[in-house]
């Protein structure tokens, strides 16, 4: 008789956090289902998954912060053997992603005992967070060099670029056995100081503080499925004490849809539609992001 797997908890859900008495807040994410199904949907090789999956785990930590209705794209472009990878965040919760890729260039660099991170992958280029509220409204996008071989590192530089807000960021991916055989998973935090102000006062030492604390995180800890996030939260801020503000909760969830490709293909003149007609007679559009196959009409129609 073999022992049962122990409980999930705490899974796709991303949770904002204050440490007591500090001007110092955070969000943490754990995600499980929700980025399996996103790095699944194509058969990308280890350190591609890896690096999508801590795409996945940086838009929800950023995107779950904005105030109004709409998408946060977290991309990151260059001359490596990823071309680029991209995930598109939306204020409901739902995540989708993608990684276009050389497979013989991702496996030369993956020779050897260290997996390869997010600079070796995507050579020299540019990361770039966009905001979208909408048709009517302009986007905001903020560029800024890869560094690193993680994208938190990325991320830190963005922030202290783009914003002037002094960030720190974690990021961790892996496969791990829930009783049902490996599946992915995907957590991260992030802390951000407050700014100083008559209130408050100098807020350096208190930043200094909890970015000690912040450093024993372990990666294990954000990704095991046994440790609910208030746990992982007292583990590292004990001593000063953290208390949840609210917890979103997340989902794979592609905007694809018959009707969006139909309107694509209107797009196209009836000679360039009657060369994408197979055998069947109609028109195979499939998604990046989700790999759904559309069977269309050359009119656009289903």
């Amino acid at each position: 008789m073999t022992d049962a797997a122990p409980p999930i908890l705490s899974d796709d859900l991303v949770s904002a956090f204050q440490i007591e008495g500090l001007p110092v807040r955070g969000r943490v994410v754990r995600l499980g289902e929700a980025v399996n199904e996103v790095l699944t949907r194509h058969s990308y090789p280890e350190p591609v998954a890896n690096l999508l999956g801590e795409a996945c785990a940086l838009a929800a930590l950023v995107g779950s912060s904005l105030k109004f209705e709409g998408r946060l794209i977290v991309q990151a472009q260059g001359d490596g053997p990823v071309r680029y990878v991209v995930v598109d965040y939306d204020t409901t919760g739902g995540l989708r992603g993608y990684c276009r890729f050389d497979p013989d260039e991702v496996a030369a660099v993956s020779e050897g005992f260290a997996r390869p991170g997010a600079k070796t992958l995507l050579g020299g280029g540019v990361f770039i967070m966009t905001l979208d509220q909408g048709q009517d409204m302009e986007r905001y996008q903020g560029v800024t060099a890869i560094e690193g071989e993680s994208l938190a590192l990325c991320a830190e530089q963005y922030f202290m670029q783009s914003e002037q807000i002094p960030t720190r960021v974690r990021l961790a991916v892996g496969q791990v056995d829930t009783g049902e055989g490996l599946s992915w998973r995907a957590g991260g935090i992030l802390i951000q100081t407050i700014a100083g102000d008559e209130t408050r006062g100098e807020t350096k030492e208190a930043w200094n503080h909890a970015q000690a604390l912040f450093e024993t995180t372990g990666e294990d800890e954000l990704i095991d499925p046994t440790v609910p996030t208030t746990t992982l939260l007292w583990r590292l801020f004990n001593e000063d004490g953290v208390r949840l503000i609210d917890e979103k909760p997340l989902r794979a969830f592609c905007r694809c849809s018959e009707e969006r490709i139909g309107v694509v293909l209107q797009s196209f003149s009836p000679e360039e539609k009657a060369e994408m007609i197979e055998p069947d007679g109609k028109i195979h559009v499939t998604c990046e992001y989700c790999s759904r196959v559309y069977a269309l009409e050359p009119n656009g129609e289903a």
